[in-house]
């Protein structure tokens, strides 16, 4: 393994791979890719990470989550084989409950239409603890997510909606960890090389062409595994597949995140799998950047609307903001969005709940406009048809469930009769000043279209058979999910496939 004791230069590094001394290379180096170099090495395999971005700005979209991770845990016995610095303070004060394995097939086969891969869902879901154990022994630190998942019920505190836990420091946190975690372990990365077809020699892939420093470069591995995000950057492409107005879409992450893993892997025969219609999209702020901005990350969302209601151009209400806890409706709540006039909604709040907004409704950088009365707030909704919102408003007040108490922490059945859409959960009526709106858009994440992989990760071809020396993991990797997702479960996507491509990589190019 190589010695890593002194800087090595992008030149030498490149000279290395030229030469052949790296068994495995690696495509990305986000979450799922460092989990692949990671697992790899401790496979015994020398291991060369790829990075598009420049190091500033490398990372994928994990850089750009809050890291929020969905496992499958049985009780507090398991919470602390992750969360291994849990005071007793923490527990007395917290009702963490328990997200057992029949709660994520659950949430996976209700949320996805029943569609997910079994084979890909069970990997998921019966791997998902045990990952996270190994990321904590490789240095990961994961900490309750008090500010966003858990409210406070007579002086405890409660989580809700199966998601517990995030990375400490969030994603860049996950990422700066696994980075480490990688280079400890003896693999190289090397930033600025955008990798741009597969060395294959219509049997096995011997690995890959890379465009470095401005000049293409030949860079013979064992094994590639891919794992450079889908399609989300791509504005041609998600025009092509995910439809009409698509390319209109913000892009919450990664600018380079265009679809390279998934094109190089098509070129050479791969089968493509999944939902290549669907992606994961939210509310985002209407007046955002075109692509994730790092010093911002994840802030520009807003996922509060449970709370409140949301309007269109005509002032209309447009989905059920209370269907279901914000995560398992955000990731397609941005589509309907999207769906609307002019692309752009607004979520309405009173001052009854604004106390349960999330903190990415208090960054500077937002569009909010706040009223002492309705009818002063829908003159100040832009482009918003201010007698149509007041008309929603006065239906919507008067269809409010009184009889039902509203409860923040539980679906707690407070919706709205003979109104559509309804609202199934959380309703109440809008008539306590001030009043506050936020203006959002579609902020697409990540797309759901991928290659088709089997049970060790490694990517199959059009005719079903395995192409030797070719594994993908993280958001490439198509068959999980389709429509919407449970929240949390792209980044516990990444560990388990990319810790199993590493792994599977690594086992081939010894020959074991």
């Amino acid at each position: 393994m190589q010695d890593h004791s002194e800087a090595v230069s992008p030149q030498t590094t490149v000279q290395q791979a030229r030469d052949g001394l790296f068994d495995i290379t690696v495509v990305g180096a986000g979450n799922a890719a460092l989990c692949a170099a990671l697992a790899a090495c401790e496979g015994g395999s020398r291991v060369l990470v790829l990075e598009r971005a420049p190091e500033e700005e490398a990372g994928g979209n994990s850089r750009f989550t809050a890291g929020a991770i969905r496992f499958a845990y049985d009780g507090l016995d398991d919470l602390r084989r992750v969360v291994t610095d849990l005071t007793e303070e923490e527990i007395e004060r917290t009702d963490f409950g328990r997200y057992g394995r029949d709660a994520f097939y659950d949430d996976m086969g209700r949320l996805t239409d029943y569609r997910c891969d079994p084979t890909l869902t069970e990997l998921l879901v019966e791997r998902s603890l045990d990952t996270m154990v190994w990321l904590r022994g490789n240095g990961i630190r994961f900490v309750p997510i008090y500010g966003r998942q858990a409210f406070k019920v007579d002086g405890r505190f409660k989580f809700w909606g199966g998601l517990t836990v995030e990375a400490s420091g969030g994603g860049p946190g996950l990422v700066e960890g696994l980075t480490k975690a990688v280079s400890a372990k003896g693999a190289s990365i090397l930033y600025g090389a955008r990798a741009l077809s597969l060395l294959f020699d219509g049997s096995a892939v011997g690995g890959g062409r890379a465009k470095v420093a401005g000049a293409g470069v030949d860079l013979p591995a064992r094994a590639v595994v891919l794992a450079s995000g889908g399609f989300e950057a791509n504005a041609e492409w998600r025009a092509r597949y995910l439809g009409p107005n698509w390319d209109l879409a913000k892009v919450r992450g990664s600018r380079f995140n265009s679809g390279d893993g998934i094109r190089m892997a098509l070129e050479i025969g791969a089968s493509p799998m999944g939902n290549w219609s669907g992606c994961h999209a939210v509310g985002w702020e209407r007046n955002a950047p075109e692509f994730g901005d790092l010093a911002i990350g994840d802030q520009f969302q807003k996922h509060s609307y449970p709370f409140g209601i949301m309007v269109n151009a005509r002032g209309e209400r447009f989905v059920d903001e209370g269907a279901d806890f914000r995560n398992y409706t955000y990731a397609k709540y941005g589509r309907a969005v999207l769906e609307q006039p002019g692309q752009f909604a607004w979520q309405v709040f009173d001052a009854k709940v604004t106390h349960l907004l999330r903190d990415e409704y208090r960054i500077k950088e937002i569009t909010r406009v706040e009223a002492g009365s309705l009818e002063e707030l829908a003159g100040r909704l832009e482009d918003v048809d201010a007698e149509g919102f007041l008309r929603t408003v006065r239906d919507f007040n008067a269809a409010v469930r009184t009889d039902v108490t509203f409860d923040p922490n539980v679906r707690d059945g407070r919706g709205t009769t003979g109104l559509a859409p309804r609202k199934s959960n959380w309703a109440n009526a809008l008539d306590t000043p001030p009043y506050e709106a936020y203006a959002v858009t579609c902020g697409i994440t990540f797309t759901f279209g991928g290659l088709r992989v089997n049970e060790g990760a490694q990517v199959l071809d059009s005719d079903g058979a395995a192409i030797r020396g070719l594994y993908a993991a993280g958001e490439l990797v198509g068959g999980l999910f389709y429509f919407n997702y449970p929240g949390g479960t792209g980044l516990m996507s990444g560990a388990v496939f990319g810790r199993l491509a590493g792994t599977s990589a690594a086992a081939a190019s010894a020959g074991t």
